[in-house]
């Protein structure tokens, strides 16, 4: 059986929120976090982008066991940019959540960088920090179960899960997103077999997404 080492990173955090950026004056959440907000863990960790290699992909998979609604106060700008008056709004969250990725290129560099981050790793806002361990992993070729894996479009049948639009990699000035299709079923009990090529060792497909890097939207 052929099989290929890999580092999973297994992210917890007690509260987040990951607004679904094609909404404006409205904050509609996402049920999982976009590769391009993984991928600024990433940066975090190793200090910038600049630190990561552009060729960088890695396979990821959410789970929350819960969620909620609650009141956030937002500090809009006017028409003319200058800041109008703090605009209570409901926020929905996200409670005791799971984040693994798994990356099997490099795997010596990002087990150092995550154990030893440059920067404070959050995942969706500001305030919200997360714990980190990682463990090397032995991933084997062949079918897994989706489970609660976030697959890219194409990969998986249109009944895996939501079809969600998502920001794959923004420009470091912002001005640029490249946006692709993701498959996610966020009760984490599909069990739709799909071939990326590895699973792991519980037979959850393993779905390298597309590369993160801002350098690949810069204009």
């Amino acid at each position: 059986m052929t099989t290929t080492e890999a580092l999973k990173v297994t992210v917890t955090a007690p509260i987040v929120s990951f607004r679904n950026p094609l909404y404006a004056g409205v904050q509609v959440a996402l049920p999982c976090p976009p590769p391009a907000t993984v991928g600024g863990v990433l940066a975090a960790a190793a200090g910038g982008w600049n630190a990561v290699n552009v060729e960088t992909r890695f396979a990821m998979a959410f789970h929350a066991r819960g969620k909620g609604v609650d009141l956030e106060t937002y500090h809009p700008l006017d028409a003319t940019g200058k800041k109008a008056d703090p605009t209570p709004r409901e926020r929905e969250f996200l409670a005791d959540v799971t984040l693994t990725v798994w990356l099997t290129e490099e795997v010596a560099f990002w087990e150092r960088r995550l154990r030893r981050p440059v920067w404070p790793l959050r995942l969706g806002r500001s305030q919200d920090l997360v714990g980190l361990t990682t463990r090397r992993v032995t991933l084997r070729a062949g079918p897994g179960c989706q489970g609660d894996a976030v697959l890219p479009e194409g990969l998986a049948p249109v009944a895996a899960g939501t079809l969600l639009r998502l920001p794959t990699a923004v420009s470091l000035n912002r001005h640029r997103t490249r946006w692709d299709g993701y498959h996610f079923d966020a009760s984490g009990r599909n069990d739709v077999v799909v071939d990326s090529g590895w699973a792991d060792e519980d037979g959850r497909v393993v779905a390298p997404l597309p590369q993160v890097h801002p350098g690949l939207v810069e204009g």
